[in-house]
Parts: structure tokens; sequence; C-alpha cells
């Protein structure tokens, strides 16, 4: 079986707008390949402020992706409505949580994630709101809050942190295909699908 893994994190603002070209790209990707989420877990936890160097540099990443990639718009209230924590853990083990439920939860999770932080302005670095996500996806949020702090579930992220550091993964989104045991990074292209298509097809 050939695999491409989707190294990613639901509060990652480059994985979100790399949202259409990804689905496009699988949309179009060879029977054979077999796609592979994994939580990278780009920000550790901690209940401290976010300091202000990181709110500016996230600011600036949102600034670049809305004016280089069509379509993608932040709501820029969260910073002044919330108190920021630079902690995606929790939202980490969200998408965990909810895949126990149903099979194709995690994909809604990362999605509900995704909507409430940047069109609703709040932050899945809080628990309440990770829950308000599982009661919107239609999760059982009384199981949901149980296994969001489990330790099977938090066995499961720092298996796919470590699966995917050994693949060499140190930014988000990021792209490996696995052909019989070796392992070929696909470069990300935010606005065209068919070049990351036109990679895969050539290791295939």
């Amino acid at each position: 079986m050939t695999r491409l893994y989707y190294i990613h994190d639901p509060m990652c603002s480059w994985c979100y707008a790399f949202s259409e070209a990804w689905s496009l790209l699988q949309n179009n990707l060879s029977g054979e390949v077999k796609v592979v989420y994994l939580l990278g877990g780009l920000a550790s936890d901690t209940t401290a402020p976010m300091p202000l160097t990181v709110q500016q540099s996230i600011q600036q990443a949102w600034q670049r992706i809305e004016q280089t990639i069509p379509g993608i718009r932040f709501n820029w209230e969260f910073w002044s409505r919330n108190r920021p924590i630079r902690s995606t853990y929790p939202a980490c083990r969200a998408v965990i949580a909810a895949k126990r439920q149903s099979a194709d939860a995690d994909l809604k999770m990362i999605r509900a994630i995704q909507d409430a932080y940047y069109q609703k302005a709040k932050n899945p670095a809080l628990l309440e709101i990770l829950v308000e996500c599982a009661e919107v996806i239609g999760l059982d949020a009384d199981t949901f809050k149980v296994d969001l702090v489990s330790t099977d579930v938090e066995n499961e992220l720092q298996l796919q942190i470590q699966l995917s550091r050994s693949m060499g993964v140190d930014s988000y989104p990021s792209l490996r295909l696995m052909r019989s045991e070796a392992i070929y990074p696909i470069a990300i292209d935010y606005r065209n699908f068919r070049t990351m298509l036109d990679e895969i097809n050539i290791h295939l």
C-alpha cells in the first residue's frame, strides 16, 4: 500500500489556507494511494498568555495568507476578543477524541476547530471551546470530555508527533509519500494541486 501522510495541526493557519488545494489533491489521487492524517503538534501545553512577539508573528502569517491565497479570510476580532494562548495540543487531542466516537469525526472536528478559530474568533486552546466544537458536529459531549483528558488519547498524540518527526517534518502542513518503505517529501503548493499530483505520480 502506498500512503500519503498529511501532517497538520488543527490550529495551524497555513493548514487552514491549504484546505482547498488539499481537498482537490485528494479527489484526484490514484486509487492505490491511501491518505493518512498525522498530527504534528505545533505548540505544547501551556496556560500562559501568548507573548506579544508570537502574536505579531501569527498576525503576519495571516496577512501573508490573505494576500497570497485567493478566498482565504480571517476574523481579526480574535485578537481583541481573546487572551491568546500558544497551545495547540488540546485541539490535537480533540481530533483524536472525536475519532473515537466516529470514523470520520476527526475530519469534522478539524473543520469545526478551524471555523471556531478563524471565522468565529473563538479560542480552541480552551477546553470549553473544544467541547462546543464537539457538540456542533454531533458528538456525545460527556464522552468527549472524558476522552479528551484520557491517557489513551495523550499516548496516541505523542505517537503521531513522534512519527511525524521521524519523517523529518518540522513545519505544517507537510506531505510525505511512503512507497515500498521509501519516504518522499512532496512540496506543498497552496494554489495549484496539480503540481503536487504530478510529483506524486512521478513516484508512482
